[in-house]
């Protein structure tokens, strides 16, 4: 099974758990783009849901593709998100922002009753950390962020690569207007440690790591598709 056919599983998989009726927060990337196209024909046949996307490129492709979108503030409270993922670990926590939507994507999620993560099998990872993990920072003393955050790191006993994401003129701008730090740790030991350090950092507005957000997985491999809980794990 190529990559692109496990999304496409991943995805179907997930359409099992969209009910009639739902206020849906949409993902954003190349797997939740497979998850939109399902969804698309399932409205055409008939289903009602409420759409809420992550992003821009995510709002573009559901109105073309005629799914029915509200904004987070007129249906504020949502039934399920489903969105992919760069890397997640078996306790479901998940590195997310390489598509430069993390912010709202964790909002929407936040915003949720429960999220599920679909994702290819080269996405679940023993231990967070080989993806670089995107965080987004306000554009006012950028330089003053990095060197926050690269300190915050070294207590943590964390390093590596620390990038400026380059854009198509000067930096990468989010659609919230702020730019991306990716940092290339290689390991995250401590997910919930890291999380806690980059929080307290003015400059950052928020980062890849989420954390107790998604409740399953749907990860589609050679092996087919295989479901992880969170209950499931906190039991092993």
């Amino acid at each position: 099974m190529d990559p692109r056919d496990s999304k496409i599983e991943a995805a179907r998989a997930a359409l099992g758990y969209v009910e009639d009726g739902m206020r849906l927060g949409i993902g954003t990337g190349s797997t939740a783009e497979e998850f939109v196209r399902l969804l698309a024909e399932k409205v055409e046949g008939g289903l009602s849901i409420k759409g809420v996307p992550t992003s821009e490129r995510t709002a573009r492709l559901c109105m073309d593709l005629g799914v029915p979108l509200f904004s987070l503030d007129e249906e504020p409270e949502l039934d399920l998100t489903i969105d992919g993922a760069d890397e997640v670990d078996h306790a479901l926590r998940l590195i997310k922002g390489g598509g430069g939507a993390l912010l709202r994507e964790k909002i929407v999620a936040a915003a949720s009753k429960r999220m599920i993560v679909i994702a290819d099998a080269s996405k679940l990872v023993d231990t967070l950390g080989a993806y670089a993990l995107p965080i987004e920072i306000n554009p006012f003393g950028m330089t003053s962020t990095r060197i926050a955050v690269e300190k915050a790191a070294a207590k943590l006993d964390l390093s590596g690569g620390f990038t400026i994401r380059p854009g198509n003129d000067g930096a990468y701008e989010t659609d919230g207007g702020h730019h991306i730090l990716d940092a290339s740790f290689g390991r995250i030991p401590d997910p919930e440690a890291l999380s806690a350090a980059l929080h307290a950092i003015p400059g950052v507005v928020e980062h890849g790591l989420f954390i107790n957000l998604a409740s399953v997985a749907i990860i589609a491999g050679e092996n087919g598709v295989e479901t992880l809980t969170a209950e499931q794990e906190h039991r092993s």
